[in-house]
């Protein structure tokens, strides 16, 4: 059974049920007080690691190492490629200690680096990650996408595991390097419209085996080769639609099907971690994604509690595009962030923001639409679906970015989700052109960082 947060309520039911906060959140408001949320206030500090007299992290010193023993990149969509295994030359490493805080980072070749086997992250899930890309515009340039917030919450995520803090904006500056070291020989400017997956990550290091706040740990960077998901075909027809059910019914084409989970598989829960980016969050959510895809589905569409809250898709923040029943007027929803259930998604974001700036009213022949983060239920979806008001799904993240839902199965019933347009609905094919064309220099915007390749 998933844990339950401690709260200050005199009594709590055996199921962990969603609460609906006042505010949002605050870990100094009394009543939302506890051990966690205390801790992880302490751990992030107003000013940076300097403030408790350890060294903080800090770009300007970085050790640059080239490499005698250059890699070689792999052709598109190459078997190298679709393993994920392949990174490029270099990579950034910066280790940290208690007694000294953050030593001065380094670029230096990829290859392996050696841990205890007594490694707190080896025993006790002390690791957290970033997912970002390095993309190669169409008009030549390299850019990063909305990197800032990354960087940020990462810094979040390692306050959740008691990893060491770190200022977010040193994090960036090193992770721009790194791009800029390797990004013309990876992301060949004959290559428009490709990219390069950005990983960071810290690990705890530390040797002692006890169970307790690490005393070292080590932050690194890597740049990997990675498969565009979007090109990658779907499952095959799961067997509710493959011929076992009734001839009304076809099997969608393309776009993610969804299997809905039960309630005794929990992803996330209040009070846990499921808003952070920790490894912790991801190995258990393996084995019933692996059984989904034995049954013919993409993902798992992940619910909580009796309610069947709609919380995640796999490992992306989910949307719905429904008529509302009692206004009429069409609404992009998605599960709210208060209950730190869900990831605080860089994509979940832009799109909300770019949804809410560009179609509050109409666009050409494009339907204006009122965008909502509240907490659904999948009777709320079903309820659209049956009712005709059901519009379009889709997912959001970084590996898979824009991807249309066109099923979702649920308790022994199939919801083929509409998508006007084949492939894809319309919302989510505006939604997709907006974002790509940031990301690849179509449009000249702030979130669209250009990295200035080193010579």
């Amino acid at each position: 059974m998933a844990p339950i947060a401690i709260t200050p309520e005199p009594s709590r039911s055996a199921t962990p049920q969603l609460k609906t906060p006042t505010t949002a959140w605050s870990p100094t408001e009394d009543n939302v007080s506890s051990l966690t949320l205390a801790g992880i206030e302490h751990a992030l500090p107003s000013k940076n690691a300097s403030s408790a007299g350890q060294a903080p992290l800090d770009a300007s010193l970085l050790q640059i190492e080239l490499t005698q023993s250059p890699r070689a990149v792999p052709a598109p969509e190459s078997p190298e490629v679709a393993a994920q295994k392949t990174c490029t030359d270099h990579m950034i490493t910066a280790r940290w200690t208690l007694e000294h805080g953050w030593h001065a980072p380094e670029l230096k070749p990829y290859g392996a680096f050696s841990i205890m086997p007594t490694a707190s992250v080896l025993h006790y899930a002390t690791e957290c990650f970033e997912g970002l890309k390095l993309y190669r515009g169409f008009d030549g340039k390299l850019r990063l996408f909305r990197i800032s917030r990354n960087c940020q919450r990462m810094r979040k995520s390692a306050a959740r595991i008691a990893l060491p803090d770190f200022e977010p904006k040193e994090l960036e500056k090193l992770i721009i390097r790194l791009c800029a070291q390797d990004g013309e020989k990876w992301l060949p400017k004959e290559r428009p419209g490709s990219f390069l997956y950005v990983r960071p990550t810290c690990i705890a290091t530390d040797e002692a085996l006890g169970v307790q706040r690490p005393q070292e740990a080590l932050l690194y960077v890597i740049l990997a080769c990675f498969p565009d998901m979007t090109k990658s075909k779907s499952a095959p027809a799961p067997p509710a639609l493959n011929g076992a059910s009734n001839g009304t019914k076809k099997a969608p084409s393309s776009g993610l099907k969804l299997l809905a989970s039960t309630e005794d598989s929990i992803r996330a829960w209040p009070g846990g971690f499921g808003y952070a980016k920790v490894g912790a969050n991801y190995g258990p959510s393996l084995v019933a994604q692996g059984e989904a895809r034995a049954r013919g589905f993409d993902q798992v569409l992940w619910l909580f509690g009796s309610e069947s809250y709609v919380t995640e898709a796999g490992a992306s923040n989910f949307f719905v595009v429904w008529r509302n029943k009692t206004t009429g007027r069409l609404e992009l929803v998605t599960a709210p962030l208060e209950e730190r259930i869900i990831l605080e998604g860089v994509t979940r974001a832009s799109v909300l923001e770019l949804t809410r700036s560009r179609l509050s009213e109409a666009m050409g022949d494009v339907e204006a639409l009122d965008v909502v983060e509240k907490r659904f239920t999948m009777a709320d979806v079903v309820s659209a679906y049956r009712e005709g008001r059901l519009v379009e799904a889709f997912a959001a993240g970084t590996a898979f970015f824009i991807a249309p839902v066109s099923l979702i199965h649920f308790r022994g019933e199939d919801l083929v989700v509409p998508t006007e347009e084949g492939e894809s609905g319309v919302y989510t094919r505006v939604v997709k052109e907006w974002l790509v064309n940031i990301m690849y220099g179509k449009e000249t915007h702030e979130w669209g960082v250009v990295v200035d390749e080193v010579a």
